[in-house]
């Protein structure tokens, strides 16, 4: 048996657990009752704390931009500015609210529990107050970038604790596996739900739009005047168009308040895991360089982060595609719909591949499979039953996208505690790092795609676009992410945990475990 130094901390924690001893009104699990691994109820319960971050994440992305520009009528710059600095402030409190986290006192409710209920009615009031436009035209922007910032600061609070917990609710890799896919299958439905509440209350009121001519866009992107009356086909005013999207917003937040709600009652931290010896004296710049100098997690998150970037971009620009480039100003949200249904279809065989194949392989597969269906997507000719069928078939790599990198960052937690066994309890940094590298990708193509939008020419409110327009959309949705693709694949070709290797890491941890003597009761518990 395998037995290193710094754990001997965990004896007495080995003791407890095995004889279900009851602590501070919480039961040690003991080994047989861990063995019997978690309920489809406990899974159940886990992955409905991940539906809100994704039903409001996909919201934001899907429908945000179009929302700034259409509906509260800002100019692309400034939109720009409001997308890149809200996901450049979220992704900075990624790695701050990890820290916090990771040095917080365990409380009779868990240690992450308190930041997911607490967080909860602040994020869900801010979310509201995105989607309503203010009275006074000249504090828009400030409105709008004070709220998107209240509640990405507040949503992290919920998620980074919650991304976490995955390490907590069970020892056994299979079971959090298991757990990870019922999560991802959940945060997928969370995205369809997103977007079909979202897109059929909006759908039913699109804002009226203009008609532009080649000389009247040169007015109005000289002048900022608009040019023309409003072509308003379904008698749909603006003000209803508001209405709708704070109808959305408000349906959305309850569905929030649900989720964390069933994760408080359903979901129990496992003391035992979270209460492994870790350094409280080790400060923040130190965590960072702990967790980014291992070798495989600076690999992993480079490799999503460009993937994550590709996805991103085609998310934040592919409602203003449709729209405009495809022509189909009344039936995007219905395209989106599409391509959430198909990703919520695929996620247990993606679950089934990784499994059968291995996680290495399903990245390949999973994220390449979606470059075919790019290419075709701006080079078919316009039609709306190919479309669907395209988007439909890019669903399959939303899918993996949306899978393989919460299912691949506990493999890189087990390799660093394998390879450093004295170093425990720095698993929410490294959740909360990966979540500010995608966070960051995020802000960054959000806010290029709108400034170069600006760039090309874009009409607010338009009911046609420029050429340039038309090409700077293609180049979003098809060039620009085929290209971050690649580059994410080249990065995990040299990704060194395979399937061998993560095996041997499962075996090495639960030596670990098992090599505790059962007789040091008097050991004394270490912190986290």
């Amino acid at each position: 048996m395998v037995r290193r130094e710094g754990d001997d901390t965990y004896s007495a924690t080995n003791l407890l657990h095995k004889k279900g001893i009851w602590t501070n009104g919480i039961k040690f699990a003991s080994k047989g009752e861990e063995k019997r691994g978690l309920s489809v109820c406990n899974k159940l319960c886990y992955a409905a704390g991940g539906a809100p971050y994704q039903i409001t994440g996909c919201v934001l992305g899907f429908f945000l931009q179009i929302y700034l520009l259409d509906v509260a009528q800002l100019d692309p710059f400034y939109a720009s500015i409001i997308l890149f600095v809200g996901r450049a402030w979220d992704a900075v409190t990624d790695p701050l609210i990890g820290f916090l986290v990771s040095r917080s006192p365990w409380t009779r409710f868990g240690r992450m529990m308190p930041w997911i209920v607490l967080s909860t009615p602040l994020a869900v009031m801010s979310y509201f107050l995105i989607w309503y436009v203010p009275p006074v035209e000249k504090g828009k922007v400030a409105w709008y970038l004070v709220f998107y910032c209240l509640f990405q600061t507040l949503q992290t609070c919920f998620h980074v604790p919650y991304s976490a917990l995955t390490m907590f609710i069970s020892s056994e890799q299979k079971e959090r596996d298991s757990a990870t896919a019922y999560r991802m299958t959940v945060e997928v439905m969370g995205t369809l739900v997103g977007t079909a509440i979202q897109g059929q209350i909006v759908g039913g009121a699109t804002a009226p739009c203009i008609p532009v001519t080649t000389d009247s866009v040169q007015d109005l992107n000289s002048t900022g005047l608009q040019v023309g009356l409003d072509v308003n086909v379904s008698h749909i005013s603006l003000d209803q168009t508001k209405t709708a999207y704070m109808i959305g917003s408000a349906v959305i937040c309850g569905i929030y308040v649900l989720c964390a709600v069933i994760l408080f009652f359903g979901v129990r931290e496992h003391k035992e895991l979270g209460r492994l010896k870790s350094d409280r004296s080790m400060s923040f710049l130190q965590g960072l360089r702990l967790v980014m100098s291992h070798g495989p997690y600076a690999k992993l998150v480079m490799g999503f982060l460009f993937t994550s970037l590709a996805f991103m971009l085609l998310e934040g620009n592919f409602a203003l595609f449709c729209s405009y480039t495809l022509g189909f100003r009344n039936d995007f949200q219905n395209i989106l719909l599409v391509i959430m249904l198909s990703a919520t279809l695929m996620i247990p065989f993606w679950h089934w591949f990784l499994t059968k194949f291995g996680k290495k392989t399903a990245v390949f597969l999973g994220t390449a499979s979606v470059i075919p269906f790019m290419i075709l997507l701006v080079c078919v000719r316009s039609s709306l039953i190919v479309t669907y069928v395209l988007t439909f078939a890019a669903g399959a790599s939303v899918a993996a996208a949306f899978l393989l990198p919460w299912s691949m960052l506990p493999d890189v937690i087990d390799d660093f505690q394998v390879k450093n066994p004295g170093s425990r309890g720095h698993e929410a940094i490294f959740y909360s790092f990966y979540v500010f590298f995608t966070k960051f990708a995020s802000g960054i193509s959000l806010g290029i795609s709108t400034l170069s939008l600006k760039f090309a020419g874009y009409v607010t409110r338009g009911c046609s676009q420029p050429d340039a327009v038309h090409l700077t959309l293609k180049l979003l949705v098809s060039a620009a992410p085929i290209t971050l693709i690649l580059l994410g694949l080249l990065i995990f070709l040299v990704y060194p945990i395979n399937e061998e290797v993560r095996q041997g890491n499962r075996k090495l941890l639960q030596e670990l475990r098992d090599s505790q003597p059962d007789s040091e009761d008097s050991t004394e518990l270490g912190t986290v």
